[in-house]
Order: C-alpha cells, then structure tokens, then sequence
C-alpha cells in the first residue's frame, strides 16, 4: 500500500489527524506534506492546524480529513 492510501486511512481513522512525526513513526514517510498534497489533488478535503508545542518554542502542522473525495 502507498503512503498516501496509509495516510489517508489513518486519516479516516484518527479524527485528531496526524503530524510530520505521527507519520515518520508509524508509516516512514519524511515527507508528509507532499503526500498531503497529492490526497488534495485526489480531491480530499484536509484542513492544516498549525500547532505549537508545549514550551511554545516551535510550531509544527497537524493535517485533519474534513472530507474524502
């Protein structure tokens, strides 16, 4: 199964969605953010959090499925 198929069926699953980091560890994808795109060229609705951590420091994405093609 392709990254983006994994993804997007996570995605479907886990309404909290996924980060950079949810999907290096459970699907070894480093680039997260393109496969984001090509489930958007498919026609998936995905909506981008920008989301910052605890010590507000940083900031990272979290991709949520609003609706599947």
């Amino acid at each position: 199964m392709a990254q983006a198929e994994q993804i997007l069926r996570y995605l479907q699953t886990h309404k909290r969605g996924i980060t950079p980091i949810d999907a290096l560890r459970k699907f070894g994808c480093f680039r997260l953010g393109a496969r984001i795109y090509d489930l958007r060229k498919e026609g998936h609705d995905i909506k981008t959090v920008n989301e910052p951590s605890p010590d507000g420091e940083k900031h990272w994405a979290r991709y949520c499925l609003v609706k599947s093609a």
